[in-house]
């Protein structure tokens, strides 16, 4: 099983924002679907059956009849811009802490390792804030030796990997977790006789959670922390030019945190976490495969209908200000040059961010982009010169274009050669043969990635929580078919400008 942040930036060519990945034989399938996109999106949508449980429980289900297996997504409308100041990180380490297993998972004996564990949780709190509180060594060296010794006691009653051992003894894969900023996302596929399985397990992981282990996964969180950003160029670039883009919401944060608030993390405020976002209330499950609705409504009734619901908060996430003016930073890292250069924009349900969706495709999706096309194969200044959207889609985010120079030029070189490129889009109107190509390949690229059942299920979770109904999917693709060339022209000419633009350049340290 590996779990994932999901913070580091990936082209992504795509209309919808999600991190999707197509196999080959997606266009295959695709063929099925050679017709216009109003019949296939009538079709989905006569075929995406939903239901919400007493307790608030969204569930949607696509019936998909061939091979005997089903993907099940369950989302939780939560990620890392909830978290409180001075807490990041307490979402994606929840992630990693629910796959520790219940009462049931990942012991071999509860009753025995639950008074061993209580010790260990008291004394970690206990070491947490004598290193807090600047206690002098020998306290802390104490206290060390009483910790490590209960920890050594408890371990002999863990097993490690549970969910992952079940899963795969039962023809499970892809079982898997990720963190972002919106969301917190869990992951499988399973053969079709294997739902029970699957509800009996998810349900009481949502309801009878045990947070074992919580400090040795806490050292593995700031490790992983240390490769995906202190090591490695383009994290340390892109968490310096989230934090520089934005000054007072939380999408200025890495997913995984900040390596000192990660440090002191305290259990109970995971735990806090837990209770207060992990609710039926709060979740959507997508499940699409060869099952029957009847079965699968039945089962999910059975196991998650007894999960009582929770009032939830407020949720006070700050706005951010209009950014009045362009924004510098450089990152000294012993690695090639590269820049991003971010431009903030606003979500649905305005237009305007499907219009950046096609003038994303316009500028970087194929060999005849214009980055490509231009920037790296004419002036050839660039290694590459590609777009992406981030950090979350839930409010208001960043246009990012990312480049790397081809020697002997500089980052400054890509860096003009990209303005020229968006001057193009305020100047000169996109012909209608070009923007019918580019809405064309957005279309197929959206058919394509809903081959897969993992596809699909991700597909309708996420815009079921993040735009609060999966047919906004649909509506989307109909309003791309609907953008004009004086739209791209007034959206680029709006926000393509050097007072609204944060760049982020990767230089070598003297």
């Amino acid at each position: 099983m590996k779990k994932s942040s999901g913070d580091i930036p990936r082209k992504n060519p795509l209309y919808i924002k999600l991190p999707f990945r197509f196999p080959f034989s997606a266009i295959l399938f695709a063929m099925a679907f050679a017709f216009t996109g109003t019949a296939f999106a009538f079709d989905l949508a006569e075929r995406v059956k939903e239901f919400t449980l007493d307790n608030g429980l969204k569930v949607l289900f696509l019936e998909r009849k061939g091979a005997p297996i089903f993907a099940a997504h369950t989302v939780f409308n939560v990620g890392s811009a909830d978290e409180e100041a001075g807490r990041t990180g307490a979402a994606h380490m929840l992630e990693h802490m629910l796959f520790k297993g219940t009462k049931r998972i990942g012991t071999l004996d509860w009753e025995k390792e639950k008074p061993l564990l209580e010790k260990v949780d008291r004394l970690g709190d206990k070491l947490d804030k004598a290193i807090r509180n600047g206690a002098d060594k020998k306290i802390l060296d104490e206290l060390k030796a009483e910790f490590d010794k209960a920890q050594e006691a408890q371990r002999k009653y863990v097993v490690s990997e549970s969910y992952s051992k079940i899963y795969s003894a039962e023809g499970g894969v892809g079982h898997n977790a990720g963190t972002a900023k919106d969301t917190t996302i869990y992951m499988i596929s399973l053969p079709s006789n294997k739902l029970e399985l699957w509800a009996k397990l998810e349900a009481d992981r949502l309801e009878n959670p045990i947070l074992r282990e919580f400090y040795s996964e806490r050292e593995v969180v700031l490790e992983e922390l240390r490769r995906t950003y202190e090591n490695n160029a383009q994290g340390k670039l892109y968490e310096r030019f989230l934090s520089t883009a934005f000054i007072a919401h939380p999408y200025r944060n890495p997913i995984i945190g900040w390596e000192r608030d990660i440090s002191r993390l305290p259990l109970p405020e995971v735990s806090k976490f837990l209770k207060t976002w992990y609710v039926p209330n709060n979740a959507v499950i997508a499940i699409v495969g060869d099952l029957d609705f009847e079965e699968v409504k039945a089962v999910i009734t059975k196991y998650f209908g007894p999960i009582p619901a929770r009032p939830l908060p407020d949720r006070l996430i700050s706005e951010e200000p209009e950014q009045g003016g362009e924004r510098r930073v450089n990152v000294e890292f012993d690695a090639s040059p590269a820049f991003m250069m971010g431009f903030h924009k606003p979500v649905p349900p305005g237009d305007d961010d499907y219009i950046f969706s096609v003038i994303d495709t316009i500028l970087s999706h194929g060999r005849t982009a214009r980055f490509d096309k231009t920037v790296v194969r004419q002036k050839k200044v660039a290694l590459s010169a590609g777009v992406f959207t981030a950090p979350g889609d839930k409010y208001p985010n960043l246009f990012v274009i990312s480049g790397e120079p081809r020697q002997p030029h500089t980052t400054e070189d890509v860096e003009k050669a990209v303005w020229e490129e968006l001057e193009k889009l305020k100047k000169e109107p996109v012909t209608r043969e070009e923007l019918d190509k580019v809405v064309n390949n957005m279309e197929a690229d959206f058919i394509h990635g809903l081959a897969s059942h993992y596809g699909m299920a991700r597909l309708l979770s996420h815009y079921q929580l993040v735009r609060g109904d999966w047919r906004e999917a649909i509506r989307e693709m109909e309003k791309i078919r609907a953008v004009t060339p004086e739209d791209i022209q007034r959206v680029a000419t709006k926000y393509f400008v050097k007072g609204n633009v944060t760049t982020a350049t990767l230089v070598k340290k003297k």
